[in-house]
């Protein structure tokens, strides 16, 4: 698989990264979710995983030609906005070692494999009722 670097949110050390691949899809590396009470409110397959980002990081969709924005909606079982103004993002877990070769991922972060597809209905106007989905605050 070979990647093309779109962004990171910090230039200090090892952060949230998007990335674009061969394949129509993008790389998310983010934050390993630990948070029981957000993994409680997902359903997460075999071989898949979810990481945590920043909601600037997807800013830089714009280096693949998509519009730099806010996603108008949030669907299963890509995305929920956190309490905390953070994207939690589900997807097949990367394994392959020519691709994790390219990347610095330090013991917290993770990268997930999600379909441009996806991403795209994400950047469109919801049909209907917005049915944005967000975590629900731990009591």
């Amino acid at each position: 698989m070979k990647l093309r670097f779109l962004g990171k949110n910090s230039n200090v050390g090892d952060c949230p990264t998007l990335y674009a691949t061969d394949r129509d899809t993008y790389l998310v590396q983010g934050w390993k979710v630990f948070a029981n009470d957000l993994l409680m409110q997902l359903d997460v397959p075999e071989g898949q995983s979810v990481v945590e980002v920043p909601t600037e990081l997807f800013e830089h969709l714009a280096e693949d030609g998509l519009p730099a924005g806010e996603f108008r909606r949030l669907e299963d079982p890509l995305m929920i906005l956190t309490p905390t103004g953070t994207y939690v993002v589900q997807g097949a877990e990367v394994a392959d070692p020519e691709a994790l070769g390219q990347m610095e991922i330090p013991d917290y972060e993770t990268v997930v494999e999600v379909p441009k597809a996806a991403i795209t209905a994400l950047l469109e106007e919801p049909r209907g009722t917005d049915h944005r989905r967000r975590a629900q605050p731990a009591h």
